[in-house]
């Protein structure tokens, strides 16, 4: 199937004032998005998220399998060979699409809050499910210290397992994350120098987590992680920038390139820039665990009867609110008036209802190309007026939505689950 689809009757960047202005009225300040597929080459599409089989390689199979569907996105997936829009989302609207990217850059305080856009000249966040069916290599993110060294931004980012994605648990149900306490730079030095032998045995190094469902991570930038084979929902900072230290995954080699993918040129063999770009204190964290770990927290000022707001993403990265996630659920036949400080990227996922306007149906199966009723984007000005949303179904209607940086005064702070 042709790529071009996904951008079939997409407006021009100059012309998107006029439909964005009927989308924003038609829609009460809720804008519909199409679904955003991202293939990746080195993995193995995991199949729960909900594409239809036949179309898992649409981009060629060339260019890998599709494992990832990003939400209310307006950063480019850092794939080689992508298509132009890779990793960007369209908003649809009387059948015809623009780029989300391009309604922030027309209406920015409509869409993200003044404050933010004034900050940022974006939405800096974004989100995405990743589905793959077997363990990645273990990789970190650089710092936004390190990505500027090739003019890109760091990225940290969180996970949420949603049991509706996770109906198996695919290869391998866990994830390593960190260094065990103890091991030294030399030790992982070695393995990098071990590349071409075979496995590089970074993962002895660490320990691996059994992924639960319905609970979450925090991931610092630089903290090595070998996401697991749980459908995972990701909000994190608007980057794509990664180091792969793992050389074999699942009997198939890991080219040196992306380890140094996102480092200076002239630092691709110095083995001493490499290891520095990771944060050495929280790999060995004793209690990373402690630290990272996440159990959802029920929001009791934007819960009621017939409906519960959990917090699913919160806590600071050094310090700083990044993004944050919330899970609301509707139960059948209830109401509620969703008020929130900041916009939001929403994704349904079970059920169906209403959303002010707008329909909300979590499909079965989706073809490559075809439009949704599962995915809004809620802009600020939505957001903070309140948005009604109903379930019309015979079964609970679950939204998840994630959030930009400093959206919350309220925001749990990190480890507060193990005070409930």
């Amino acid at each position: 199937m042709s790529t071009a689809k996904l951008d079939e009757g997409m407006v021009a960047k100059d012309n998107v004032s006029r439909i964005l202005q009927q989308a924003m009225d038609a829609g009460g300040g809720l804008l519909r998005l199409t679904p955003t597929w991202v293939p990746r080459s080195f993995l193995h599409p995991g199949r729960r998220i909900k594409l239809f089989p036949g179309d898992l390689y649409a981009f060629g199979a060339d260019r890998g399998g599709i494992d990832e569907r990003w939400f209310s996105s307006t950063t480019e997936a850092a794939n080689d060979g992508r298509v132009w829009h890779e990793g960007l989302s369209f908003c649809l609207f009387e059948g015809k699409k623009f780029l989300l990217r391009d309604a922030v850059a027309e209406a920015g305080g409509r869409l993200i809050g003044t404050g933010m856009y004034a900050k940022y000249n974006r939405w800096p966040v974004y989100s995405k499910f990743f589905d793959n069916m077997g363990p990645i290599p273990h990789h970190m993110h650089q710092s936004q210290k390190d990505a500027k060294l090739v003019e890109q931004e760091g990225k940290p980012e969180s996970y949420y397992f949603p049991p509706q994605y996770n109906n198996v648990d695919n290869n391998f149900c866990y994830t390593f994350m960190g260094l065990e306490p103890g091991t030294t730079k030399n030790d992982v030095r070695k393995c990098l120098e071990n590349w071409n032998k075979g496995d590089n045995g970074i993962l002895d190094l660490s320990r691996a987590y059994r992924l639960k469902r319905g609970t979450g991570w925090l991931i610092p930038p630089g903290v090595l992680h070998a996401p697991g084979s749980l459908c995972t929902y990701e909000p994190q900072w608007g980057s794509d920038v990664f180091g792969m230290f793992q050389s074999i995954v699942e009997g198939r080699y890991v080219p040196w390139s992306l380890l140094v993918k996102d480092m200076p040129k002239d630092k691709h063999q110095d083995l001493d820039f490499i290891i520095g770009q990771l944060d050495w204190e929280k790999n060995v964290d004793t209690h990373f665990k402690n630290s990272n770990y996440i159990e959802p927290i029920v929001d009791h000022s934007t819960s009621g009867r017939g409906f519960t707001d959990k917090w699913i993403v919160y806590g600071t990265i050094d310090g700083q609110q990044l993004f944050s996630a919330k899970e609301l659920t509707v139960e059948p036949g209830a109401k509620c008036t969703l008020r929130d400080p900041s916009a939001s990227g929403w994704i349904t996922v079970q059920g169906k209802g209403r959303m002010g306007k707008l329909d909300l149906q979590t499909p079965a199966m989706i073809r490559f190309g075809q439009n949704t009723e599962d995915e809004v984007f809620i802009s600020y000005e939505a957001a903070t007026t309140g948005v009604d949303i109903e379930n019309t179904g015979s079964e609970p209607l679950v939204g998840l939505r994630y959030f930009g940086p400093d959206a919350h005064a309220n925001l749990p702070a990190n480890g507060a689950w193990m005070k409930q």
